[in-house]
């Protein structure tokens, strides 16, 4: 399988850097995301916080939510975000600000997080990993204090790092320092945006 790394939007080689409207689509795209994250901490975080402040939890409990929020932190800020989402995000932000369409200007979030126009494969794992985040989000509802604090606890840490790596990502990616992953968008989409000269994009081989 070929994928192209997308190049940074300060990258001078490349042919089709996008103007201002490129950087704000890419910018709406990757904020519009951190806003629905930001959401969930703020309504999580009191509920997270609760069993600190009424001093419920019995000592191995208190070991149980910090080991906990360390797992969170290992499996969701770095395996997840860090490695997965932050990169693959950048990358297809990358891509929509040298090819906007107005369907995908209005709905740059949902571009960005891998919902509409990507591979198969892509699509599949971005939807069945969004259901079973309101899945847990449910069922983690029904759970008594201090149970559900502790579980919201790590996930309040977890989303909060990992935010900030996608932020950072970003970043980056405005800078000029692209990103090294496939935007896995179609190939019949990505076919002619290079035929068109979409500059010093990186050809990959991977397994």
């Amino acid at each position: 399988m070929r994928e192209i790394a997308e190049p940074g939007l300060g990258s001078r080689g490349d042919a089709r850097s996008p103007g201002l409207g490129g950087y704000a689509l890419a910018a709406w795209g990757v904020l519009g995301f951190l806003a629905l994250i930001a959401s969930a901490i703020w309504r999580l975080a009191p509920v997270a916080a609760e069993p600190l402040r009424a001093e419920m939890l019995a000592w191995w409990q208190g070991v149980l939510y910090a080991g906990w929020v360390a797992f969170m932190v290992y499996s969701e800020a770095y395996r997840g975000f860090h490695l997965q989402v932050a990169p693959r995000m950048t990358a297809r932000a990358l891509y929509l600000a040298r090819n906007p369409t107005p369907v995908f200007a209005v709905l740059a979030p949902m571009f960005c997080m891998g919902l509409i126009h990507a591979t198969r494969r892509r699509l599949i794992t971005s939807w069945v990993v969004l259901g079973g985040i309101v899945l847990l989000v449910v069922s983690v509802r029904y759970l008594p204090q201090p149970w559900r604090g502790m579980v919201d606890g790590g996930v309040v840490v977890g989303l909060a790092l990992g935010g900030l790596s996608v932020l950072a990502f970003f970043a980056r990616g405005l800078l000029g320092a692209g990103s090294q992953v496939s935007p896995e968008v179609p190939e019949r989409a990505r076919a002619p945006a290079a035929a068109g000269g979409a500059g010093p994009d990186v050809g990959a081989r991977a397994a």
